[in-house]
């Protein structure tokens, strides 16, 4: 009998444990709770009787678990609860914005806007197109991407293979500090020289310029991903008689080719989106020119701008601003997916 009933008795070493819809629960109630108290604050931003209802999360939380499994969950519990609102905070924004430029863009985003310039028309009238913008868009960032690369490829594998003593730390400073470098210093550095020749603005001083704010997004990645690599492999190579440089060619920057892919394709989508020195070395042109050595020409950065700035009054030119903005987006975004693509398929297959 004693056996039977020693059987049945629970087990001391197992808490209690709240549900596992606990948390849907209690931020149910939280966020009724805040838009109740913001309602009766006479709060009448969503965004502050959200903030109401992640404190409330947060504290209802920890006093819940507390009271049923003990301050030591309760601690992890609150932890948890602190890094989804902070998540939610972070995808929130991200969210409205992607929702309104695709609102808002959708409008004249069409086959016809794609494919035509703005030509004679003006900005206060209806119709037009990016056209001409995405060719000085993908000539002047595609130019900049064929100076920076290789550039900050060889630096990165400089610093990492071969740099020892004052030079080598001369150069990462450099690099540390044109990291930091705004975009607008870039472009009136580049603006100083073409002054100095008496050059036109043309397609090619905004790539210039570009390049200039891509080399240490470049190196910088590429650093890191070459660091990644381990010395075994190095070693192997060189202790079967290989030299060095073939030993970095063959075997270090294969290994490491993908994530060198990825940092470029990333810094390529850092200056998509630049405005200032373009505005600065480029100026605009509402006709398609395809020689970016020669003449004004169009970026999307700077087509947003100007519509933007040329909207008053005028909702033809608000639309196709936004269009342009949704199209700049996307861009950045395919960028972003081939970058992933690539890493994944570049990775160095493990075996079991």
């Amino acid at each position: 009998m004693s056996t039977s009933v020693a059987d049945k008795r629970p087990s001391t070493l197992r808490g209690a444990r709240l549900p596992k819809w606990s948390p849907y629960a209690i931020a149910a109630g939280s966020l009724g709770l805040g838009v109740g108290i913001g309602l009766a604050a006479g709060l009448h931003s969503r965004i502050q009787w959200g903030l109401i209802a992640a404190i409330l999360f947060i504290a209802g939380s920890y006093v819940i678990a507390s009271r049923v499994e003990g301050s030591r969950q309760a601690k992890d519990r609150m932890v948890t609860s602190l890094v989804w609102v902070a998540f939610l905070l972070a995808v929130v924004p991200l969210v409205s914005l992607v929702w309104t430029t695709v609102s808002r863009g959708v409008k004249v985003l069409d086959v016809y806007f794609l494919t035509h310039s703005m030509g004679l028309i003006a900005d206060t009238e209806v119709g037009g197109g990016i056209y001409h913008a995405i060719v000085g868009s993908l000539q002047q960032v595609g130019l900049a991407t064929l100076i920076a690369a290789p550039i900050g490829v060889l630096t990165a594998i400089y610093l990492v293979e071969y740099g020892r003593g004052n030079l080598a730390r001369s150069v990462t400073f450099f690099v540390d500090v044109m990291t930091g470098i705004p975009s607008i210093v870039a472009g009136l550095f580049i603006l100083s020289i073409m002054l100095m020749f008496d050059m036109q603005p043309f397609g090619f001083a905004g790539s210039l310029a570009l390049a200039i704010l891509m080399m240490p997004v470049v190196v910088r990645s590429t650093e890191e991903m070459l660091k990644l690599v381990p010395n075994e492999l190095r070693e192997a190579s060189l202790a079967l008689g290989i030299p060095k440089w073939r030993t970095i060619l063959k075997v270090v920057l294969p290994t490491s080719l993908g994530g060198i892919i990825t940092g470029v394709m990333l810094a390529v989508a850092r200056i998509a989106g630049e405005t200032a020195p373009v505005l600065l070395l480029v100026w605009g042109n509402s006709l398609i020119n395809t020689n970016p050595f020669e003449g004004a020409q169009q970026s999307l950065p700077l087509y947003i701008y100007q519509q933007y700035a040329n909207s008053a009054g005028s909702g033809a030119a608000y639309d196709r601003a936004w269009a342009a903005a949704l199209t700049l987006i996307a861009f950045v975004m395919i960028l972003n997916l081939v970058a992933r693509g690539i890493a994944r398929w570049k990775a160095p297959k493990t075996g079991r």
